[in-house]
């Protein structure tokens, strides 16, 4: 080890640079960020910022699409103006902190500084604000003629307006906290956000005053008023402020009134603000959430007329330049609408997209255990259009299962009423090790993470959090079974997160699998959080930020080298954003070694296709419609052979600042469904666009035979479909497994025909017991004769037997036959006979009985048969010794003979026309609920009578 002495000699020799040359040092650190800037190719690319202004304009589109039903625009226009929020709140915001450093840092795709990034955004903001303000109006005002108005507070009619007066004392004033602004109030904190009445208070005595009075949030923001059948009229509650506007600041009058709003810089860093060691990060979160109310101010929005020097004296003391000053005609925050929406009229059908509901996947068998289908092969769950019910029931069967050991599972953004984490909580409260890693600082989400962490704490949920400077956005949880000494493991993988909400509104994918490789990844995976190590070794996953990004760039390589090999290469990319100036240089090189490059974007991408020399093989799409696209596919090779799913978009804070993860679909059918889902997407000629090489979205050309082609609305019929097909196949498979059943009057009927026979049967027992055992008592068994001694005993013939049918009288079961089909009527016919046999047998015996003569027969007993058979009656001898009993014994168990089997017949013996009964009440067509019925008789007659053995007794 080196002394401390030569380690200053070595620190002393260092070459310093002098003070003189201080400045010299600054230019060679200019020269290094010029050079630094030069090595990009900026050709086919384009400023971050302007493409995501390009996307939100291409969202305002839908609200001009007339094929959209009208209020569905309405809220195209709303979800446009709030992404426009967000794009202040955070790529402004952001943008505004670096345009205050001395030495700003130069964008490597468009090669601008913060500074002229800013102002290349508010230059192009003014004709998209006059696109949406002309929208809502438009659509506003169509609205009227379905009866929905809203009115304004120029439009106030008499009754009206004494309506909004009487509201506004009774509800609103109560809750209002006017203040006024002058040298001895200074302007207070405008919340972000909020919404504010402003206007100039005129008074003799000062000038520039000011009045404000914040809209309260807590009262709801749509007043209904009086209307008439089948309409819905309404003011907006800032409106009803307005009117009453007069008599909110006593003796100050109002001139000139506005609705005011101002967006806030929201793009702060958690980690960056330093936690104490012994704070809870909860609680850090907490005063994040309440700092993000007062941070820098980015815009100012105006809805409203007021005097320029009010409205520069509230931009200066916001301290925002004149740029930032927008305004509109329209409400400030359109969120209003998803009020309005439950409120409209009856014919609201013609103003909303047709309702549907997410289908069962067809993978799946709802009836059956979720973890066994799981394990017997991979699932794939296609969002919106699949039910996220199988994640769901698999969850709440594990809390549950005595064999379920351990439930892990990462969190990005829950639903407020989530049944997910309600599974969770049974499982902690059922003795489950239950480890979830939530993610606080989801943006926008913090306080809803919050709230449901602190609820699985308390639970006895073990709740961590993410890796400081490394958001976990990966979407994964994995189910533990121990069965003896072997465990099983089931992993869910999703591109999107485990929101029940978010389910039915975006287009997400989640695997279902066993796979033992792909569950030793998940365990690592885990195991590596709870560590903070992000540099985990995986044999299948691709996990940011050390494993993803090779993982692509190696696929692209693979590509590009079949390409220069002469070979067929593709790859297909479907993400929502496109920034990694690495990823983007490696796809323009496979552009340029002839690899087609496919991609479905959604919105933002830095990369321009159809540059010559340099990206003329990448296509790009972009699908704006009903359901929001979410899913990230890549898919390398002519034919798909490796497809990876993830939760990261090629963005550089995904790939690298970020936990993520891409996961393989290995098994084929999988495989197939994303395949066929990405084939629907490329075929999209209706709500699909291309990206031009300047940087615009452009309609997909149809030609002349080309018929419209919505891929969404295909996605969801198909569901539909796929989900009805695997219903009847069900239906089938169960129809064929379970017992026959009467599925026709006829068939009902014959069920009634067999238990009036046996019902008849059982009735006729203890009478013709007594007459038996008469005629046994009367009749010796004969040593040579080869004749059964119960034949002797009936005093009958084949022939009498076979004549019976003839002379029955009515009975029930007559009628019942008579409408069924000829094999039942066979079995009621062949029943009667039975029953005339017997009452033969008993007039028989009693003659005997009588003349004291025991005639014996000369043939054997036939067994009865139904005239519709159509053939002569089967005889069957019986066994020279044979004993009534054992007669009796034969007859049973003859019960389960099949009627056609000319074998069964022949080996059947009875000893009397009286068991033709027991004989023939069996002998049914085939069919498991015949044979049933069959069976109930017998056991009936057993029930009531005992067994042969008790009745020869």
């Amino acid at each position: 080890m080196a002394s401390s002495k030569d380690a200053k000699a070595t620190k002393d020799a260092k070459p310093k640079v002098p003070k003189r040359d201080k400045s010299a040092r600054k230019r060679r650190k200019s020269a290094e960020v010029i050079d630094k800037s030069s090595r990009y190719d900026f050709s086919y690319t384009q400023n971050r910022e302007i493409s995501w202004l390009r996307f939100d304009d291409r969202v305002l589109e839908e609200a001009y699409d007339e094929t959209v039903p009208l209020f569905e625009r309405l809220n195209f226009a709303a979800i446009f103006q709030s992404n426009l929020d967000e794009f202040f709140m955070i790529r402004v915001g952001g943008l505004s902190d670096l345009a205050t450093l001395k030495r700003q840092p130069v964008d490597n795709k468009s090669n601008l500084t913060p500074s002229e990034q800013i102002e290349l955004i508010f230059s192009s903001l003014p004709p998209l604000i006059k696109r949406q303000n002309d929208i809502v109006e438009k659509i506003e005002s169509e609205l009227q003629n379905h009866g929905v108005y809203r009115i304004g507070v120029d439009e106030l009619t008499g009754d009206e307006r004494t309506f909004v007066e009487g509201y506004f004392q009774s509800y609103v004033s109560p809750v209002i906290s006017p203040f006024v602004i002058d040298p001895r109030h200074p302007f207070p904190n405008l919340r972000n956000g909020a919404l504010y009445i402003v206007c100039a208070l005129e008074s003799e005595e000062e000038e520039n005053l000011i009045g404000l009075i914040e809209v309260p949030a807590s009262m709801n923001r749509v007043v209904a008023m009086p209307s008439e059948t089948d309409t819905f009229r309404f003011i907006l509650l800032e409106d009803v402020i307005l009117a009453c506007l007069p008599s909110c600041f006593g003796a100050y009058a109002p001139a000139g009134r506005a609705v005011v709003r101002v967006t806030r810089n929201a793009d702060i860093d958690p980690d960056g603000e330093g936690v104490e060691e012994d704070e809870d990060y909860r609680q850090h979160m907490k005063k994040i959430l309440k700092k993000r109310l007062r941070l820098q101010p980015v815009a100012l929005q105006v809805q409203g007329s007021l005097e320029a020097a009010t409205l520069k004296s509230i931009r200066k003391s916001l301290g925002l330049p004149a740029r930032s000053v927008l305004s509109y005609a329209t409400p400030l925050d359109l969120g209003y609408i998803y009020s309005v929406e439950s409120h409209l009229p009856n014919h609201r059908a013609d103003l909303l997209f047709p309702p549907f509901k997410p289908q069962t996947s067809s993978m799946f068998d709802m009836s059956r255990p979720m973890r066994e289908q799981v394990i017997e092969g991979d699932k794939l769950l296609f969002y919106p259009y699949e039910s996220m019910s199988p994640l769901l029931d698999l969850m709440h069967q594990a809390a549950f299962d005595d064999s379920c050991i351990s439930i892990k599972i990462t969190l990005y953004r829950v639903a407020k009423q989530s049944r997910l984490c309600e599974s969770l909580i049974d499982a902690a409260e059922n003795g489950k090790e239950v480890t979830v890693l939530m993610e606080l600082r989801a943006r926008f989400d913090e306080q809803n993470n919050i709230e449901w962490a602190e609820r699985l704490e308390e639970a006895g949920c073990t709740v961590i959090y993410g890796s400081e400077g490394f958001k976990c956005h990966s979407k994964i949880c994995q189910i533990t079974y121990r069965e003896g000494m072997a465990l099983t493991r089931i992993t869910l993988l999703g591109t999107g997160n485990f929101n029940e909400k978010t389910a039915r509104l975006y287009s997400d994918f989640m695997l279902m699998t066993a796979h033992p490789g792909i569950g030793e990844d998940a365990n690592a995976f885990f195991r590596n959080l709870a560590l903070g190590n992000l540099s985990g070794d995986y044999r299948y996953l691709g996990v940011a930020p050390a494993g993803l990004k090779p993982l692509i760039m190696n696929g692209l390589n693979r590509e590009i080298d079949r390409a220069r090999a002469g070979e067929p290469a593709r790859v297909f990319f479907k993400m929502n954003s496109l920034t990694d100036r690495e990823v983007i240089d490696k796809i323009a090189e496979a552009s340029q070694a002839g690899v087609e490059v496919e991609m479905i974007i959604r919105g933002i991408s830095c990369l321009l296709p159809g540059i010559a020399g340099k990206t003329e093989n990448v296509h790009i799409r972009s699908i704006v419609g009903r359901f929001l696209e979410h899913a990230r596919v890549y898919s390398f090779g002519v034919d798909n052979d490796i497809v990876y799913l993830s939760s990261a978009d090629m963005m550089t804070r995904n790939t690298e600042h970020r936990v993520e993860i891409a996961y393989p679909v290995l098994d084929a059918t999988c495989r197939e469904m994303v395949q066929s889902y990405m084939h629907a997407q490329l075929e999209d000629n209706v709500k699909a666009r291309e990206l031009s090489n300047t940087g615009t979205w452009e309609k997909i050309e149809r030609g002349d035979d080309a018929m419209p082609f919505n891929s969404q609305e295909y996605l969801l019929k198909h569901a539909y479909a796929r989900a009805a097909a695997a219903a009847e196949q069900k239906h089938k498979e169960e129809k064929q497994a379970e017992p026959q059943v009467a599925e026709s009057q006829e068939d009902y009927e014959a069920a009634k025909a067999v238990l009036a026979a046996a019902a008849r049967a059982v009735a006729q027992q203890k009478r013709e017991a007594a007459a038996v055992a008469a005629a046994d008592a009367r009749v010796a068994p004969s040593d040579g004769a080869g004749t059964g001694a119960g034949a002797e005993a009936a005093g009958i013939d084949g022939t009498q037997a076979a004549a019976a049918p003839t002379t029955v009288p009515a009975s029930i079961a007559e009628v019942d036959g008579a409408r069924i089909d000829p094999a039942i009527d066979h079995v009621a016919e062949r029943s009667s006979a039975a029953e005339q046999a017997a009452q033969e047998a008993e007039a028989v015996s009693e003659r005997e009985a009588t003349s004291q003569s025991a005639g014996a027969a000369s043939e054997p007993p036939a067994a009865a048969t139904g005239p519709s058979s159509g053939a002569e009656p089967k005889t069957a001898p019986v066994a020279p010794h044979a004993t009534t009993q054992e007669a009796q014994a034969t007859s049973v168990k003859a019960t389960v003979i099949d009627p056609e089997d000319e074998h069964g017949e022949q080996a059947k013996a009875s000893s009397s026309a009286r068991f033709a009964a027991t004989t023939t009440l069996a002998k049914r067509k085939p069919g498991r609920f015949r044979a049933g019925l069959a069976l109930i008789g017998i056991g009936l007659k057993t029930l009531f009578v005992g067994t042969p053995e008790e009745r020869g007794k």
